[in-house]
């Protein structure tokens, strides 16, 4: 795939309009905080993947602005525009490709990309929605398919939980989303299992590399036997219970992924730098998983993490993105080749 040569920014968070040239290698946005830096990280990642990773387009959108821009330019010539209009009746964020206009970014188009925040070095003591959130932004680049299920099964999930917030409801009359949340919750497991495998066959020696140690780590996904009969059943048993509480207890919106090191839950022992240590093998296997099933080079995206790892974690992550496009952001001016430093708005 092409790599970005630019991006131009039009009323995205705090600027009203920028621009900034990317290298083939490495680019290292700098400023003091505030300054924006995210910014365009996120807006870069709206581009490649037709989403934000932090909010709502209306989050996006510059306070008091009509709408938002993002243009980027490829090495092979080719230009993207995502367009955000607030006041549009229908449509209001577009893509235009190939001076084509869609409403929904193509899974064809989408550029796979790893990207790596702070946030993320709080994975394992974290939420398990936001390890939910983890695994599914990345498969959701692997498969396309995963997406639609994912979209579907969250349709009837809302549906499923409107009727449960209702003062009577039957179970009869839940059997038909619980169907619908069989089908794709069963889809949704089985990928979840499968890719989780994939990162786990790699995660200990990958760690052990990066820690220099000789310690046990594994990722699980302890949900992945689960059919969809028996989600179903999960469901019809959960019905009466769910309506007491007014929420659907079972299914994949509820699952956890759990990390273990020396065969404990690595959030009980693991140490701080144990744990970044995991996160950073985590996004090493991602870019191996993207290049391996896409074949071709995701684009890494690294938002003001060198500040949160110390020298050798910083080192690993330079020598084991070497090959890749990188774009970074950093409070500090690192000794790269081509730095971008953006003044405080």
């Amino acid at each position: 795939m092409p790599l970005v040569t630019t991006i131009r920014v039009q009323h995205i968070r705090i600027h009203a309009s920028y621009s900034v040239d990317i290298l083939p290698s490495t680019t290292v946005i700098t400023g003091v905080n505030g300054s924006g830096k995210t910014s365009l990280i996120e807006a870069l990642y709206i581009a490649l993947q037709g989403t934000s990773f932090k909010g709502a387009d209306n989050d996006v959108l510059q306070t008091g602005a009509p709408w938002y821009r993002i243009d980027i330019h490829f090495d092979d010539g080719s230009v993207r525009t995502v367009k955000f209009d607030p006041q549009r009746v229908s449509g209001k964020k577009q893509f235009i490709i190939n001076e084509t206009t869609q409403y929904r970014m193509l899974p064809r188009h989408k550029h796979p990309v790893v990207l790596f925040e702070p946030d993320d070095l709080r994975l394992l003591n974290g939420s398990p929605s936001r390890r939910r959130e983890y695994i599914d932004r990345l498969i959701t680049q692997l498969d396309p398919q995963y997406g639609q299920a994912l979209r579907k099964y969250d349709r009837a999930l809302k549906q499923r939980n409107n009727l449960l917030k209702q003062a009577t409801v039957s179970p009869d009359e839940l059997f038909v989303w619980d169907m619908v949340l069989s089908e794709h919750g069963a889809y949704i497991i089985a990928r979840r299992d499968y890719f989780i495998k994939m990162i786990d066959q790699q995660l200990n020696e990958v760690y052990n590399k990066i820690a220099d140690s000789v310690d046990v780590v594994s990722i699980k996904y302890p949900h992945g036997s689960i059919t969809k009969q028996k989600l179903l059943s999960e469901l019809h048993s959960a019905s009466y219970r769910d309506m007491l509480v007014g929420f659907t207890s079972v299914g994949p919106h509820r699952h956890d992924v759990v990390f273990t090191y020396n065969s404990s839950p690595a959030l009980a022992i693991a140490s701080r730098g144990e744990v970044r240590s995991i996160m950073l093998a985590l996004k090493f296997i991602e870019v191996d998983i993207l290049e391996r099933v896409l074949s071709t080079k995701p684009i890494i995206l690294l938002d003001d993490v060198f500040s949160e790892l110390d020298a050798s974690r910083q080192e690993h992550l330079v020598h084991n993105f070497k090959d890749n496009q990188v774009i970074i952001t950093s409070a500090t001016s690192e000794d790269t080749a081509h730095k971008v430093h953006i003044d405080k708005r």
